[in-house]
């Protein structure tokens, strides 16, 4: 089960992405980072993002099955 965290800060459509703790290769930055913790998939820790940021969408790096824009 991967851990997770979503970018504090939006990409440029606003936009928060939701990534893999470990693996991704384009990564935020350390500071940018707002831990999700552990989920089964990324969609539930898409879920757990929206809670905080509205739009939330996973990276298409190390979240593909989550990346819909």
């Amino acid at each position: 089960m991967p851990e997770y965290y979503v970018n504090k800060k939006a990409q440029s459509n606003g936009d928060h992405e939701v990534h893999q703790a470990t693996g991704c290769p384009t990564p935020a930055e350390l500071h940018n980072r707002k831990p999700l913790g552990w989920h089964q998939s990324c969609q539930s820790a898409v879920r757990e993002a929206k809670k905080t940021y509205a739009k939330a969408d996973g990276c298409a790096n190390c979240c593909p099955d989550c990346h819909t824009r």
